[in-house]
C-alpha cells in the first residue's frame, strides 16, 4: 500500500462517476426505465467493473482498470427509445458474447500487436488532451480553486513528487469545503437491489444495437485501454483481458450491464509515475479503484450523488492534473522517432478532434488514419524488376 497509489485509485473513481455516469442517467431517462431499473443498471456496471478491476490488477500485478462503456451508454440514449428494455438486454448479451469470441480466438491481441507504438501513443495523447485543456478552461469560472490546486501540484512535484496528485486532490476538496461549493444534503444512503430482466432477441436489435455497441466498445474503449497499459510498459495479455470483461458483461447483462470494458482515461491516471515511482506497486491503484466501484455498487444511485454533487471545476482539475504525466509521456513516445511522426501526428489530431462517423468515435478513426499514414510513409514501395 502507498498513499500515492491509493490517491490515484480514488481520483479514478471520482472521474468515473462524476462525468460518464451522467450519460447512464440520461439514457435511463430517455428509455423511461424508472428508478428500480436505473438502480439495477448502476449496481451491475459498478459491481462488474469493481470485480474485474480487482481481479485483473491482482492477477497481473498491474493497474488494469476496467469501467463501463461510455460511448455505449451514449448509444443507448437513442437506442432505448427504439427498442424495448428486454431487447436491449438481449443486445447487451450478444455484444458481450461477441467480445468473448474476439478475445478467445486471439484476433484482438493480434490486431493490437500489429499496431505501431507511435500511433497507439498518439491516439492516447489525443484522448487525454481535452482533459489537460479543461484544467485551464475551468479557471474561467473558478480561478481561485484552479490556482490553489495548480500551485499545490507544482510545489508537491518539487518537494514530494510521489504525493503530488494526493495533495492536489486534498487541496481541491479543502477549498471546495471552505467555499461551500458542494452540497451533499440530497445524498441518502440505501442498499441497491438488482432487478433481473429476461433478454429478448430480435434481428433488428442485433443489427441496430448489439453490433454498434460491440464496435464502439472495442474501438473506443478496449483498444485505447490496451494502448495505455503498453505505453506504461505493462505486458498484459489483451485477449485474456477482453475475455474477462466480456464474461462479466454477459453475466451481468440481465441486471443491466450494457458493457464492461478496459478503461483508458482512468487507467492513465493509475499507470503513471504519479501513482508510484515503482511500476510494480501501481497495481494498488487498480485495486483501490475496484474497491471504490464495489462500494458505489452496493449503495447504487444513492452514493453516485456524492460525486455528482462535487463542482465540475474540481473534477476537471483533478482529472487533468492527474493526467499531465500521461499526456507528456504519450507525446514523447509518439514523436520519439522522426520517421514515424507523420502517422503519429495524424492519429493525434484525428483523435483529439472528437469526430464521430457512422456512430464510431474519433479514437477508432485516429487509429485507422494514423496506421494508414504510417504505412504509406514508412513502408517501402515495391520496385519493378528490370526486364
Amino acid at each position: 500500500m502507498s498513499t500515492s497509489a491509493v490517491a490515484a485509485g480514488l481520483i479514478a473513481v471520482i472521474v468515473s462517476y462524476a462525468g460518464p455516469m451522467a450519460i447512464v442517467f440520461q439514457a435511463a431517462d430517455a428509455g423511461r426505465l424508472g428508478e428500480v431499473r436505473l438502480e439495477s443498471w448502476v449496481w451491475a456496471i459498478s459491481i462488474g467493473s469493481g470485480i474485474t478491476c480487482i481481479a485483473l490488477s491482482w492477477a497481473y500485478r498491474a493497474p488494469v482498470l476496467t469501467a463501463w462503456s461510455t460511448p455505449g451508454a451514449a448509444l443507448l440514449v437513442s437506442g432505448l427509445t427504439a427498442y424495448s428494455y428486454g431487447e436491449a438486454v438481449g443486445a447487451f448479451l450478444l455484444a458481450a458474447l461477441a467480445t468473448v469470441l474476439v478475445g478467445a480466438t486471439g484476433l484482438f491481441g493480434t490486431v493490437m500487436r500489429l499496431l505501431p507504438q507511435s500511433v497507439a501513443a498518439a491516439m492516447l495523447a489525443g484522448i487525454l488532451l481535452s482533459f489537460g485543456i479543461d484544467v485551464f478552461r475551468a479557471a474561467d469560472t473558478s480561478p481561485g480553486l484552479i490556482a490553489v490546486m495548480l500551485t499545490g501540484y507544482v510545489l508537491a512535484r518539487r518537494l514530494a513528487p510521489r504525493w503530488a496528485t494526493a495533495w492536489t486532490l486534498l487541496l481541491g476538496c479543502l477549498y471546495t469545503a471552505v467555499a461551500g461549493q458542494a452540497d451533499f444534503s440530497g445524498v441518502k444512503l440505501s442498499i441497491a437491489t438488482p432487478e433481473l430482466t429476461a433478454p429478448s432477441f430480435s434481428p433488428d436489435a442485433a443489427v441496430g444495437l448489439a453490433l454498434p455497441l460491440f464496435l464502439v466498445t472495442m474501438a473506443s474503449q478496449n483498444a485505447p485501454g490496451i494502448a495505455v497499459l503498453r505505453s506504461a510498459g505493462y505486458d498484459t495479455n489483451p485477449d485474456r483481458l477482453v475475455v474477462t470483461t466480456g464474461v462479466a458483461s454477459a453475466v451481468l447483462a440481465p441486471v443491466g450491464a450494457h458493457a464492461i470494458n478496459l478503461a483508458a482515461i482512468t487507467a492513465a491516471i493509475c499507470t503513471g509515475r504519479e501513482a508510484h515511482e515503482d511500476p510494480n506497486r501501481r497495481y494498488v491503484a487498480g485495486i483501490t479503484c475496484g474497491a471504490g466501484y464495489l462500494l458505489v455498487g452496493i449503495f447504487g444511485t444513492a452514493l453516485v450523488g456524492l460525486f455528482t454533487a462535487l463542482p465540475t471545476e474540481l473534477v476537471a482539475a483533478v482529472a487533468g492534473i492527474a493526467l499531465l504525466g500521461a499526456i507528456g509521456a504519450s507525446l514523447a513516445t509518439a514523436t520519439a522517432d522522426e520517421r514515424h511522426r507523420d502517422g503519429a501526428l495524424v492519429a493525434f489530431l484525428v483523435t483529439a478532434s472528437d469526430i464521430e462517423w457512422w456512430g464510431v468515435g474519433s479514437p477508432f478513426w485516429g487509429l485507422i488514419l494514423g496506421v494508414a499514414t504510417h504505412l504509406l510513409t514508412t513502408h517501402p514501395w515495391p520496385r519493378k524488376t528490370p526486364n
